[in-house]
């Protein structure tokens, strides 16, 4: 057994690792400050590294920088531009989040086991425990059968599957064959509308079944870097959540929860016992005022659904002096569950001078020239800067039923400004997301309270002193969203 181990290793030492110089990485990078220096220490990091191995340094792109196009965040509409730049001299396009720290030389030997002439398609795999509606429950019948990549360990294309897929996605073809369009259409449009970029990306890979689907590679980890297994690793991750020194004061945050009288009994009291006592500055804001909670009545009758009149309604009552001059707002449904203090620690991350729009970033359209925008349901933050500019633009609701999250993301969008995306916030419940997607994450926020017990839920994943990875059970029940 040995000798047969021994000769395995000597096999795999022998066999060729790939020329850096044949390597792209792409830094899936945002353009707010913060995250910029976090991606410009990433580069450095692998530079250094191929020095260190007396490399050939390796191409490294910063993905925000490599055009205008809003969309290119959710990786597909830039699949052309890498086919056309890279396709005759690189082997692999390697994928990474700003947090992904990456041992250069373990990523070579890794990919050396795979033959870069032919397709591949390499990542950590996630799977859904259960039909969720954030993947607009795909594989209903059995969701844990398809696996998609967590992003934060890395992933990694060969460049005969770019080719293959710039191909199928240039403009020319989409533009002259209807089959394909059609094709990009129902495997896109339903997929990219969220933040979930690794399942968007794999379906369209997999293409109903006749491409391909995700290999897994064991080394391409979401350990901390002195975890037990990261020494088998090539990829980890630096810490659960960006440490940024001291977090922003209490006084500095300014709260505003939407409700509406029919939940003043119902989902009020959930926020009272959970969250409501971490707030220094905190307003309801409703279609009835209630004394006894209390609540603010701005005079926008409430909605079915939309509740852009009541949002704008909010901005302006921020700006206007109405309520304590703060750096930061934070928009909230009478649903949301949130970790105030791991907000104020992030929020420390970033200068509440520039135009910051922070949460769970959401597209619409983007792959025909849509726009982002901050999901409401998770949270939205806003610097008091971002909240001026917008005001000033004269950007107002269609509606007072209009999607507000959605329409202040045309707003942004029409002002040039770029919302910002944190993988801390969340629209759905813990269960609607992969377990281990979830499990080196110190999660800020979550929402929906149908059919789970939100007080429970909240001293499960947000309470400070719970643990920030708790274990939840697949809700089978079935799903009525209110």
């Amino acid at each position: 057994m040995s000798s047969l181990l021994f000769i395995i290793s000597l096999l795999l030492f022998l066999s060729p690792s790939p020329d850096l110089r044949q390597i792209v990485f792409v830094i899936q990078s945002q353009s707010n400050s913060f995250h910029v220096q976090r991606a410009e220490r990433l580069r450095a990091s692998l530079l250094q590294q191929a020095t260190d191995l007396t490399e050939n340094p390796p191409v490294v792109l910063f993905l925000h920088s490599l055009s205008d196009n809003e969309g290119d965040w959710s990786i597909l509409p830039m699949l052309p531009h890498f086919s056309k730049t890279f396709g005759k001299n690189s082997s692999w396009l390697v994928f990474l989040e700003e947090d992904t720290d990456v041992k250069v030389g373990e990523l070579l030997g890794v990919l050396a086991k795979f033959d870069g002439t032919k397709e591949w398609f390499l990542g950590k795999p996630l799977h859904d425990e259960e039909s969720t509606i954030i993947h607009h429950y795909a594989f209903a019948e059995n969701p844990p059968q398809f696996k998609y990549p967590d992003f934060s360990a890395g992933w990694a294309l060969s460049v005969p599957l770019v080719q293959r897929l710039g191909w199928t996605r240039s403009p020319k073809l989409l533009g002259s064959n209807p089959n394909i369009h059609s094709l990009s259409c129902r495997l896109l449009l339903p997929y990219l509308l969220n933040e979930m970029r690794h399942q968007s990306v794999a379906l369209y890979i997999w293409n109903q079944g006749q491409g391909l689907r995700l290999t897994a590679v064991p080394e391409l980890c979401t350990e901390l870097q002195d975890s037990p297994r990261a020494p088998h690793c090539a990829t980890t991750l630096s810490a659960p959540a960006p440490a940024c020194g001291e977090a922003v004061g209490k006084d500095d945050v300014f709260v505003a929860v939407k409700t509406c009288q029919k939940f003043h009994t119902e989902r009020v009291p959930v926020v009272k016992e959970t969250w409501e006592q971490e707030a220094s500055l905190l307003e309801y804001y409703s279609d009835y005022a209630d004394p006894s909670i209390p609540t603010i009545n701005l005079g926008v009758p409430n909605t079915e659904r939309g509740h852009c009149g009541k949002t704008f309604a909010i901005l302006k009552q921020f700006a206007s002096g109405a309520v304590p001059e703060t750096k930061w707002l934070i928009i909230v449904d009478d649903d949301t569950l949130i970790s105030l203090p791991r907000l104020r620690a992030l929020l420390g991350c970033y200068d509440a001078s520039e135009p910051v729009c922070l949460g769970e970033r959401y597209g619409y359209g983007l792959s025909q020239g849509g726009y982002s925008y901050i999901t409401g349901g998770g949270g939205m933050v806003f610097s008091r800067e971002a909240v001026l500019q917008l005001l000033q633009s004269g950007c107002k609701c269609y509606s007072d039923d209009a999607p507000d999250d959605m329409v202040l993301g045309m707003c942004f969008n029409a002002l040039g400004l770029a919302v910002t995306h944190s993988p801390l916030f969340h629209q759905a419940r813990p269960e609607d997301y992969a377990r281990d997607y979830l499990s080196h994450q110190v999660p800020i926020s979550f929402h929906k309270h149908w059919n789970i017990d939100p007080v429970a839920v909240f001293n499960s994943w947000l309470r400070e002193g719970a643990p920030t990875t708790a274990p939840h059970q697949p809700d089978k029940t079935p799903k009525t969203e209110l």
